[in-house]
């Protein structure tokens, strides 16, 4: 559980500054310009001998150009590490400084920081903080954030959304799943909402806006608990190592990003109306982990992707988000982590979470802003390869020799997210990070689902005789023939799992199996068109993608079909 716990300096308290003597008085007495600087300090997340707290410092006096934060604990709680400043601790008396790189502190700035700690007993929220000696408030707090004796309100964060709590369906995916014969078994499962451009906020071509979707869901949600599942993907320069995925804006536009995009939709899901939901943000998908494989020097590499990588966008952009869209304590952010096809790499997979990390410590953003990650997001990755491990051999030569695995660490989406945990928690992440894996297109059922291991001649015969995922590369995404529905939408299924999901909605295409002229800024990618005969991602293999697809998102009967056909567990 997250708790915060906010509290305020008595009016008229004078203290001796570093620079002379100051007054530190409640807001509301003589107005916030009189208060020197605040601090909020949250504890994020919560364990029986342990926590990750955020802080955030606001100063509103003069300007500096580095500062000191100190505070005391009143139990045994150990600072045991931290981000975004150098933490260090004597006794009960813990001294935050500034790191290089976010020392200037103007007059109205901020500065934000994490750490981890350890306690026993009760673990008690300071209440008094100076700031280069100069004593501060705590701010006040939002309409969600329990008081000192407040066990929680609605709206107060949990450490998993999605436990005890219903999901959104989205009526406009429903309606359409019900119109297909045999969709109404299907119907009412819970699907992501995805914002793919500005025109999505307020609505467009006749479909729900934001606020009616989140209308809709406080009817569906009745007495008890509801998740909504957002999906945030307008990056400038979006998926660079594609087309039909690119977005509207171009790839120096984050000022439009920031303000046409991420800030009316932080308004919005910050309405007091909605705090009663539980909102998860599933945060630009694809985006990052094209700075880490689609860039100089790797063979797959783009010039737009290089673009990308050097101008900070994609980094900017996602710490803006993840900065923006936490402040509500309702609001849940899981950023993509792509999935074991592309990322399980030793040289992808912890440069990966280092780029995340980058991210989440950008434009104002800590790691406590981030709820968890997603992997497989409108892939088609098998959740677990039964039949054959990565430890497996046959003659001598490992499964990961065989051409299927090509030297990957992992063969399913389930190894890969939970290791993709452990990583992120390595690298600074909260240990109370959770993952959430997209199942609905990864059930690969039907006649052509293997019933057992492929025979022992050779590592290729065994793994291709036995694997689950029927592609024919592992890089192959787009409108995959063969595929089928995968686990049904579920809470807690596996250690470090906070949820199965449906983030992409089944039957709505990955993208036009040949050039369609649109306004959506979508273009045409070879790899959805089944005559083509591949690139360097997936080894020259044809692209296996189903013929006769429409625009990316748009509803596609042909793959709806062919998904409840071959779905497993069968429907």
């Amino acid at each position: 559980m997250s708790r915060t716990r906010t509290a305020l300096l008595a009016a008229l308290a004078l203290v001796a500054g570093a620079s002379g003597t100051a007054l530190a008085v409640a807001p509301g007495d003589v107005g916030l310009a009189a208060v020197p600087c605040t601090v909020d300090y949250k504890v994020q997340n919560q364990w029986d001998t342990g926590f990750t707290a955020a802080v955030t410092i606001t100063n509103n006096s003069a300007a500096k150009s580095s500062w000191s934060l100190k505070w005391s604990y009143a139990g045994n709680q150990k600072v045991t590490s931290g981000w975004n400043a150098k933490i260090s601790q004597s006794g009960t008396a813990v001294t935050a400084a500034n790191e290089s790189y976010n020392g200037s502190l103007g007059t109205g700035g901020s500065a934000s920081f994490g750490f981890q700690g350890s306690y026993s007993g009760t673990n008690a929220v300071p209440t008094t903080f100076t700031l280069d000696g100069v004593t501060c408030n705590v701010d006040g707090g939002g309409p969600t954030d329990p008081g000192p004796t407040d066990p929680g309100t609605p709206g107060t964060r949990v450490d998993n959304p999605y436990a005890g709590a219903k999901v959104y369906v989205n009526p406009e995916w429903s309606a359409n799943a019900a119109a297909e014969p045999g969709g109404s078994r299907i119907s009412n499962q819970p699907t992501g909402v995805w914002l793919d451009r500005i025109a999505a906020i307020n609505g467009t071509g006749g479909k729900m806006s934001l606020r009616a979707h989140l209308d809709e869901a406080l009817k569906q949600k009745g007495s008890g608990e509801l998740v909504v599942q957002l999906v945030i993907y307008d990056l400038p320069g979006r998926d660079c190592s594609a087309l039909a995925s690119n977005g509207e804006l171009g790839p120096t536009e984050i000022d439009k990003y920031k303000t046409q995009y991420i800030d009316p939709i932080a308004a919005i899901l910050a309405d007091p109306k909605y705090a009663s939901l539980r909102i998860v943000n599933t945060v630009e998908l694809d985006s990052l982990p094209n700075l880490v494989t689609n860039v100089t020097p790797r063979p797959t590499a783009t010039a737009n992707c290089d673009t990308m990588k050097a101008n900070g966008n994609y980094v900017k952009g996602v710490g803006y988000a993840l900065n923006k869209l936490g402040d509500a304590a309702n609001v849940y952010n899981y950023v993509d982590a792509g999935h074991h096809g592309w990322l399980g790499w030793d040289d992808n997979f912890s440069a990966t979470v280092q780029t995340i990390k980058q991210a989440a410590t950008a434009e104002g953003a800590t790691v406590n802003d981030v709820q968890g990650f997603i992997t497989n997001t409108a892939n088609y990755s098998a959740l677990k390869e039964q039949n054959f491990t990565i430890n497996d051999s046959v003659n001598g030569k490992s499964v990961r020799e065989s051409k299927w695995v090509d030297w990957n660490r992992y063969v399913d989406e389930l190894s890969y997210a939970q290791a993709f945990r452990q990583e992120a928690v390595n690298q600074g992440f909260p240990s109370g990070v959770g993952m959430l894996i997209d199942t609905s297109r990864n059930g690969w059922g039907g006649t052509a689902r293997p019933t057992g291991p492929g025979a022992m001649t050779d590592v290729d015969t065994y793994v291709n005789g036995g694997k689950i995922d029927r592609r024919i590369h592992v890089g192959n995404w787009c409108n995959q023939s063969g595929a089928g529905l995968g686990e049904r939408p579920k809470a807690s299924p596996a250690a470090g799992i906070d949820a199965y999901v449906w983030i992409k909605p089944p039957g709505e295409s990955d993208g036009s199996s040949s050039a369609i002229s649109n306004d959506e800024g979508k273009g045409f990618d070879r790899m959805c068109d089944p005559t083509y005969t591949g690139n360097p991602r997936n080894n020259n293999n044809l692209s296996g993608a189903l013929p006769n697809a429409p625009l990316s998102g748009h509803w596609f009967s042909a793959q709806f079909q062919e998904l409840m056909k071959n779905a497993y567990p069968a429907l």
